[in-house]
């Protein structure tokens, strides 16, 4: 299977480059001007076994918000590109992430219906230079490009850096095994109706 995707998204705010590998070793290559959240990229390839060439032209000099957001919807579709029809996938992955002090669990469903539940809490408004709350965006854009239920909650935590570092961890390790062929599943789409993505139901 060939399950490689590149993608661009070019707005008046934001340009962005995305190439994924999604049976990768965790190569990444991540340049979009903020420092921190290229440090989580780095993360969700790595731990996700997921090769990722990302790059991004953004209004920085405004804040970080677009340039976060619009990367989730360019990795996030660059992934469900590569995933193609979905057939095959284990579907659902779920981890915990233990970073130090901090505990943050995330589960997936690669169902083709977007929904994120975030139960994340930060202490601060930012780590570093960062806005804690661009975490949350991010995830959002992503689960919504991805498609697929995600769930992520934090259950304990005092660093906040742990906390992001633990959230972006636990979601490359739910999607390592959620995007994992199961070889019993022939090419069908892990669904009784058939097909994945059907709102309805």
């Amino acid at each position: 299977m060939n399950r490689k995707a590149d993608v661009r998204r070019d707005t008046k705010e934001t340009k962005i480059h995305c190439a994924v590998d999604i049976d990768g070793t965790g190569a990444c290559e991540s340049k979009t001007g903020v420092g921190f959240f290229d440090h989580m990229v780095d993360q969700l390839a790595r731990h996700g076994r997921i090769d990722i060439q990302l790059s991004a032209e953004g209004d920085t000099h405004i804040d970080d918000h677009h340039t976060v957001e619009d990367c989730g919807y360019a990795l996030g579709g660059a992934i469900a590109k590569a995933l193609g029809d979905r057939g095959g996938i284990t579907r659902y992955g779920e981890a915990h992430a233990p970073m130090d002090e901090t505990l943050v669990r995330c589960v997936v469903d690669l169902s083709g219906r977007p929904a994120l539940v975030w139960r994340v809490d930060f202490a601060t408004a930012k780590i570093g230079r960062f806005d804690v709350e661009l975490c949350r965006e991010f995830f959002k854009a992503f689960t919504n490009a991805i498609g697929g239920a995600v769930h992520v909650e934090r259950f304990y935590g005092a660093n906040d850096h742990h906390t992001a570092e633990g959230a972006f961890k636990a979601l490359a390790r739910a999607l390592r095994v959620a995007m994992t062929v199961d070889p019993r599943a022939g090419a069908a789409p892990p669904s009784t109706k058939g097909v994945l993505g059907d709102p309805t139901g």
